[in-house]
């Protein structure tokens, strides 16, 4: 993490963006320095500049390099103390750090803001670098409910999705719309998983279903909007409460659709995927036929 002379920050790190994770990053350093997110600018760098970071996964990489980027702004922040105290010759201790503005504790008209302090940064000691490596415990417990209301075609086996809402404590959601976007897209491929996807082979244990052509995932066309309630328990063990979020969501839906199938028909589908053949077999053996 670096000050640019104009008050801007150039943050790299280490976790490839799979989902939003730049603009999250981002968010956690303007929240400490208390500068606009607009003036953080955020990339990902390869391991030969960030050095090791863990894997990057749906429901950690906003949790701990999240982390890290608020520790290594902690430090950008201490750093501007010490200079503010520097230009006005008193201990770091008499300077007060908020909202991007510093000032003398006892003397509030003593002050000068992030940019003034960044734009006298070689003459009061130097660039401005703040780094940090965490390792952090778990992203935390987390907890999802997945409601479905579904319509069975008795004549053809199909499953139509009518509505689908997912519940989900994500202890603080940095960039809401982001997190939907990962509610959603986990309860989706869970979706899949619970209908549709599986691997057909032939008699010659040759896959059959290799290609996206075949393999049979959901669109956009199969479901309605996957509706979202976020709610917000903060996680103990980070900073900002944040917990994990991105797979959570793939786990309900096939209980969840399963129990809307029962509901539906009166059988309870045990075996995945509970795709039309299966449901039309199952339908025809509580008829007798």
């Amino acid at each position: 993490m670096v000050v640019n002379s104009d008050g801007t920050v150039s943050l790299t790190e280490g976790s490839p963006d799979i989902g939003g994770s730049r603009a999250a990053m981002a968010m956690h350093v303007a929240e400490v320095l208390g500068l606009p997110v607009t003036d953080i600018k955020p990339q990902v760098g390869d391991t030969d500049s960030i050095g090791f970071t863990s894997n990057t996964g749906g429901s950690s990489a906003t949790f701990k390099t999240g982390w890290a980027c608020y520790t290594a702004a902690q430090s950008v922040k201490q750093q501007m103390i010490e200079r503010a105290a520097k230009i006005w010759e008193i201990p770091d201790t008499d300077v007060e750090y908020k909202e991007a503005v510093l000032q003398h504790i006892s003397d509030p008209e003593l002050k000068l803001n992030f940019k003034q302090i960044a734009a006298r940064m070689i003459p009061t000691g130097g660039p401005i670098v703040g780094s940090a490596g965490v390792n952090p415990p778990g992203p935390g417990p987390s907890i999802g409910v997945h409601l479905v209301d579904v319509e069975v075609d008795p004549e053809t086996g199909k499953v139509e999705i009518l509505r689908y809402t997912a519940a989900q404590d994500a202890g603080k959601a940095i960039h809401p719309a982001y997190v939907e976007g990962q509610i959603q897209g986990g309860a989706v491929q869970g979706i899949g998983w619970a209908l549709n996807e599986a691997y057909i082979y032939n008699d010659d244990g040759a896959l059959e279903n290799s290609s996206f052509l075949d393999y049979r995932m959901p669109t956009t066309l199969d479901l309605p909007m996957i509706d979202t309630i976020i709610v917000e328990v903060a996680n103990p063990s980070h900073p900002y409460g944040v917990r994990g979020v991105g797979e959570v969501p793939i786990v309900p839906p096939m209980a969840a659709i399963s129990n809307a199938i029962y509901d539906a028909i009166g059988i309870r589908m045990n075996d995945l995927p509970m795709s039309p053949d299966k449901i039309l077999e199952a339908l025809w053996a509580k008829e007798g036929k």
